[in-house]
């Protein structure tokens, strides 16, 4: 089994920044592409950023210019700086992983979530 583990969320007045970590742990084989996805009450799940394992990145419009994805590979770690954050970026951020674990199933993994909140 593949855990994925978020951290760094918190409370920040608009305009400030955030990182968001996601370690990946538990009978991995590999991390392929990883992503920051994020929900508010009563709306659908949305990608935020994804990144390959070979650092090849996309963002979602509403956060391109603002917000920053990285991994690093022998920590089976990404991150998400999040920069000029603003009220509408008040979200549940979750991380999503494509794993092979040690038996060689491919699977998709979802950690359980950061709060993020912005504050006007």
């Amino acid at each position: 089994q593949v855990q994925l583990v978020e951290s760094g969320g918190g409370l920040v007045q608009a305009g400030g920044s955030l990182r968001l970590s996601c370690a990946a742990s538990g009978s991995i084989f590999s991390i392929n592409d990883m992503r920051w996805g994020r929900q508010v009450p009563g709306k659908q799940r949305e990608l935020v950023a994804a990144i390959t394992r070979g650092g090849s990145t996309n963002y979602a419009d509403s956060v391109k210019g603002r917000f920053t994805i990285s991994r690093d590979n022998a920590k089976n770690t990404v991150y998400l700086q999040m920069n000029s954050l603003k009220p509408e970026d008040t979200a549940v951020y979750y991380c999503n992983a494509d794993g092979v674990n040690t038996a060689r199933a491919i699977a998709n993994y979802w950690g359980r979530g950061t709060q993020v909140t912005v504050s006007s």
